[in-house]
């Protein structure tokens, strides 16, 4: 009876682990990617557990409607409210905090509404609006793009009314904003890790920072089974646990660009 028990331990545990190794995808907010963060992280997850990791990188509001429709194992975005109605509809699994940063608003040497060293992002965003200087807006569902409106929203302008104006939204990712924003000497709001990675930053500087409205705090979600019943739950499942091991932790807070430490884990104990 041993050999037979012997096999059977073993034919589980092949099945264990090819269900395992089977590839995940995660849909994913664009910051992490453009970052170089997965560059840095993937490799090391795949070395640890032999499941290679795919990446939709997207804004947020697109990253969720993608996983809504079941395509996707792992979610990985950076807007709250939108990621516990996910969990509330059923579609999530679970929610956890996983690592932070935060926003920052970037703007040309010139500086024509004279925000440069403000640390109160409303009272900043009021002065560009007054001044009717260049912004220009990702206006894409992002999880930038709906922090950027929050913070207007506690603001006594409505930028929408300037919309084509002043105001140009660009409908596109950070990094196509931030250029743009850049050819056309506008202001622009990006996340940190985003600003440090981009390589064509001119006579840009950051200006505003250093409010804790600007705080970007990060989650992963592994997506349900229930909702989706083809998604690789044990692969997706590793994935999340990884992430919020000490090991994926300290991976996190081990990427650095030019010396700056990009994002900053925080995964409750």
């Amino acid at each position: 009876m041993k050999p037979l028990h012997l096999a059977a331990l073993l034919c589980a545990v092949s099945l264990s682990s090819a269900a395992l190794a089977d590839d995940i995808l995660v849909q994913s907010t664009t910051s992490t990617a453009n970052s170089g963060l997965y560059d840095h992280l993937l490799p090391i997850f795949a070395e640890a557990t032999g499941i290679q990791v795919n990446v939709v990188a997207v804004g947020t509001g697109q990253a969720i409607r993608n996983a809504r429709n079941c395509d996707g194992d792992v979610l990985l975005v950076h807007a709250k409210p939108a990621e516990e109605k996910f969990v509330a509809d059923g579609f999530g699994a679970s929610r956890t905090d996983l690592m932070y940063n935060d926003f920052v608003i970037v703007g040309p040497a010139a500086d024509p509404a004279a925000v440069a060293g403000m640390d109160d992002v409303q009272p900043a965003l009021e002065k560009i609006a007054a001044a009717q200087a260049l912004f220009a807006s990702r206006g894409d569902d992002s999880g930038t793009h709906k922090k950027e409106v929050s913070l207007w929203g506690a603001t006594s302008v409505d930028p929408a009314n300037a919309s084509g104006d002043w105001y140009r939204e660009t409908g596109s990712g950070m990094g196509a904003t931030l250029n743009a924003g850049i050819g056309m000497g506008a202001y622009v709001m990006t996340d940190r890790a985003t600003w440090i990675s981009f390589k064509n930053k001119q006579d840009y500087k950051i200006l505003v920072e250093g409010d804790a409205d600007l705080f970007n705090q990060y989650g992963v979600i592994p997506v349900s089974a229930e909702k989706c019943p083809s998604v690789n739950i044990e692969g997706a499942q590793a994935f999340a646990d990884w992430l919020l091991s000490d090991d994926g932790q300290a991976a996190i807070a081990d990427y650095e660009v030019d010396g700056q430490q990009l994002f900053f884990p925080n995964a409750p104990d």
